[in-house]
């Protein structure tokens, strides 16, 4: 069975991305999906291809118990949508920005908003902390684990 592959996408891919990367990441492994899961990270621009993740977003994330270990890259069209089952941004820009990067139905059908798997939070988007504080980053994190979480059942339960 092949498994199923995994993209999550913001703007720069040193905050959002990443660190949805991470939770996914520490939720398949708590349930040993490895084999049937694998995930990426990568931002619609690529101002920050080859950095690792935005400090304070790495400090607040270590908190939680959460390593942000990828190194951003910009979207490939059409290879990620190619390679990937989803292909999940964080914001409505982000699924903008997907969608006319997508060049057929297929790709298109393959793009959702990380909120739409959330189950406690109510947010409409996963919003950008680069510019804001501390609460900021713990938002972020807050929404991201609510919809890691809603996105790893519906997974299992498809």
């Amino acid at each position: 069975m092949d498994k199923t592959k995994i993209l999550f996408v913001c703007l720069g891919n040193i905050c959002r991305s990443p660190s949805a990367e991470a939770v996914m990441q520490a939720l398949i492994e708590k349930e040993s999906l490895e084999h049937k899961i694998s995930i990426d990270s990568a931002g619609i621009t690529g101002y920050h291809a080859g950095d690792p993740a935005d400090d304070r977003m790495q400090r607040h994330a270590i908190q939680r118990g959460f390593h942000l270990s990828s190194v951003s890259r910009q979207v490939q069209s059409p290879k990620d949508f190619n390679e990937f089952d989803y292909v999940i941004g964080m914001d409505n820009q982000n699924i903008s920005d997907l969608q006319d990067l997508a060049q057929n139905q297929n790709h298109l059908a393959k793009i959702s908003k990380m909120t739409d798997y959330c189950t406690r939070h109510n947010n409409t988007s996963v919003p950008d902390p680069y510019y804001g504080g501390a609460a900021g980053f713990e938002l972020v994190l807050d929404i991201l684990e609510d919809a890691c979480e809603g996105l790893l059942e519906h997974i299992k339960n498809e």
